[in-house]
């Protein structure tokens, strides 16, 4: 029978619930047990694929091609799971698909009301874990206190009651904060949220506390107290220098062993350390990788990239300093001199296009290891068009639909596409490489299989004629070129897909692994 975590938040935002989730998930996953994690988002966006970078960060595509919140990323990097549709569950969604049962007369003509039709449905999506794993972790996006949130917590309530106890835990992550002039950890903040949480029915069996300084017997006694838990379940949260040594400073909390006593679990097998081991590794070079984006005033618009780009160089021994420029700086070429390495990611629209292109020009002239990532690797190839190829008007038909000279082009079946929703070519998909080529040393087989989402293609009219300027195609899905390269250089390759939803601790995605060591052999 599975077993349940709840992971809610409290006072504010941002505090980490999906990283705390996921460390309490890998804890459990190194005692032996099967573990996996879903996110429940209080919004109203029916998914994050329309969501703009500046307010929600990246949009994290799962396996089946689901658009999702970032924080999904955290649960595949942490717990080494893959991530569908059933692992991120939006309002909009809930609501669209009770309203849809609705329309055709499912409730009978019953009136459709938040509880119990809303709640059924949420609860409904949590239970689809049941007897999958040994633990599942839920995540409820925002904060405790959310008018949009409370048919979750209510969900939660029910929920917690029909599994009974033992069997279901919740985990409430709140800030404490340092009052710098008093010089005292306030735990008012901490006290309302949970009296919050207490008015919808939910009573927290363990208090993570996000803090800047470790937390005194005293100020524990006191959260405990008013917040009723037990001493031994306020646990902290300071920061760390890598998210991925959080699990660590859990573990030697007793969080996991808090847990499983919570839930009635006996340890699996002896406590696995590998993963503390991975962290322990010593970096003994040092690389600067420039990367240029669209939306870097937003940290995390690239937040897979940054942790690919970190546990490439954690598997290596290469600290990466990942700098971020804006495509569209007018002094961007001056700026990135020097650098040991250049990575462009996707991107939409031709805003910063032209930038990405001269600096894809500059790697490939001046033999900087160079690797672009969808929009990154188009425009790669409007690069080799024009000053390879000789084709000087060669663009992307998302930038000039009436252009041409199109060597990016959008496939038919997008033509007739109205709504931006999940339309695009998204998900996994297989694709062939050549052997001989970097791809094929990289990977080390001809099968592979990533994950997409975009609209637009390599032009596959334009094939042979940019080949034959020198351009490789080492990849293909079908007859849709899917990897790039330039031969007689260190390291030049731009991929369709999107390698950096593939990179978890225990493995770094191969092309992200291969990049780093070039720019680590650049630098020497």
């Amino acid at each position: 029978m599975t077993k349940w975590i709840f992971v809610t938040g409290g006072v504010a935002s941002s505090l980490g619930k999906g990283v705390s989730g996921a460390s309490v998930g890998k804890l459990l996953q190194l005692n032996g047990f099967t573990a996996a994690m879903a996110k429940f988002d209080p919004y109203f966006n029916v998914d994050p694929g329309t969501m703009n970078p500046y307010q929600h960060g990246e949009v994290y595509v799962a396996s089946d091609g689901a658009e999702t919140d970032l924080d999904l990323g955290y649960y595949e990097r942490f717990l080494g799971m893959k991530t569908t549709k059933d692992n991120t569950n939006t309002s909009g969604d809930i609501y669209k698909t009770v309203i849809e049962k609705e329309i055709k007369g499912h409730y009978n003509g019953n009136t459709v009301q938040v509880i119990p039709h809303i709640t059924d449905e949420i609860k409904k999506r949590i239970d689809k874990f049941d007897n999958k794993v040994d633990v599942a972790l839920i995540e409820i996006g925002g904060t405790v206190g959310d008018i949009e949130g409370l048919p979750f917590l209510e969900a939660i309530r029910q929920f917690t009651l029909e599994k009974g106890k033992g069997n279901v835990i919740n985990i409430h992550l709140t800030l404490v904060p340092y009052i710098g002039a008093a010089m005292e950890l306030k735990t008012k903040p901490t006290q309302h949220s949970v009296a919050k949480l207490r008015e919808a029915g939910i009573m927290p069996d363990m208090i993570i506390c996000r803090c800047e300084k470790p937390l005194d017997d005293d100020v524990k006694k006191k959260i405990a107290l008013f917040c009723n838990v037990r001493k031994d379940a306020v646990m902290e949260a300071t920061d760390c220098p890598s998210i991925y040594l959080i699990p660590e400073s859990f573990y030697n909390q007793g969080v996991d062993k808090q847990v499983m006593k919570m839930l009635n679990l006996t340890p699996k097998k002896k406590f696995d350390t590998s993963w503390f081991d991975i962290m322990k590794k010593e970096l003994t070079k040092e690389i600067n990788v420039a990367v240029i984006g669209k939306y870097t005033g937003m940290k995390d618009a690239y937040k897979s990239i940054a942790e690919s780009l970190y546990l490439a160089g954690l598997h290596n021994g290469i600290k990466v300093n990942d700098v971020y420029f804006e495509a569209e700086d007018e002094n961007l070429l001056e700026k990135i001199k020097g650098f040991d390495g250049i990575l462009i990611p996707g991107g939409y629209g031709y805003r910063g296009v032209e930038g990405k292109i001269s600096a894809i020009n500059y790697a490939r002239e001046n033999k900087i290891p160079f690797f672009g990532i969808c929009l990154g690797m188009q425009c790669s190839v409007i690069e080799a068009a024009r000053n390879m190829a000789g084709i000087k008007d060669a663009t992307s038909g998302e930038f000039d639909n009436n252009a041409k000279e199109q060597v990016i082009a959008m496939l038919d079946e997008q033509k007739s596409v109205t709504s931006i929703g999940g339309t695009q070519r998204v998900g996994e998909y297989s694709a062939k490489i050549k052997k001989g080529t970097l791809a094929y040393k990289l990977y080390g087989t001809e099968d592979i299989v990533e994950r997409h989402r975009h609209r637009y293609e390599f032009n596959p009219e334009y094939a042979e004629r940019l080949e034959n300027a020198g351009l490789i195609i080492s990849a293909k899905h079908d007859k849709l070129p899917e990897i790039v390269e330039i031969e007689d250089h260190p390291f030049f390759i731009g991929v369709q897909f999107h390698p950096e939803f593939a990179s978890n601790v225990d493995k770094p995605h191969p092309v992200f692994a291969g990049f780093v060591k070039a720019c680590a052999e650049k630098h020497n």
